[in-house]
């Protein structure tokens, strides 16, 4: 926090997951799938991981076709499915994490007071709201609202900042 100027924005955090889904963003697929998570989490819970790392051509297609079975209803294409697991896939125990972009904001301050903010760029791929720090006024508690899209570039983007008591 030392090197941001007064009234910049730190966001930290914001790609927690319910421990349920083992590390899957599946607020974020779901939402890129145009179905709830609770419908893609529901898909995804027939889905057989390969025992010793990447699965056989044929288990991978049986677990496609389980999550198609389950999907296809809500609208959710074949390549749309491939498009959104290939976007969200990553390797955590590598320290990776699904592709993402920070938000950046701005404190408007008046007077020495916190009265609003600019949000110059949501970012995109936060699966909870990140914890908001605002330079210079560290004691000043924000909350973060999340935004989810169909959108990958815009999907679990920082839609507004407001101050809380």
């Amino acid at each position: 926090m030392t090197t941001a100027t007064t009234g910049q924005i730190v966001f930290s955090g914001g790609n927690e997951t319910d421990p349920v889904d083992h590390g899957r963003p599946v607020a974020l697929i779901g939402n890129a799938l145009g179905v709830t998570p609770e419908v893609f989490r529901d898909a995804f819970s027939g889905v057989s991981p390969a025992e010793n790392g990447s699965p056989s051509p044929s288990h991978a297609q049986a677990n496609k076709q389980i999550l198609m079975n389950k999907l296809g209803p809500h609208g959710v294409t074949n390549e749309r499915l491939d498009e959104v697991s290939n976007f969200y896939r990553y390797q955590p125990q590598s320290g990776e994490l699904w592709k993402h972009k920070p938000a950046v904001a701005t404190a408007i301050i008046k007077d020495g007071e916190v009265t609003g903010f600019e949000i110059s760029d949501g970012g995109y791929g936060y699966s909870t709201p990140p914890t908001v720090q605002i330079a210079g006024h560290l004691t000043v508690k924000v909350k973060a609202e999340l935004e989810y899209t169909s959108d990958l570039q815009t999907n679990g983007r920082v839609k507004t900042l407001t101050v809380i008591d």
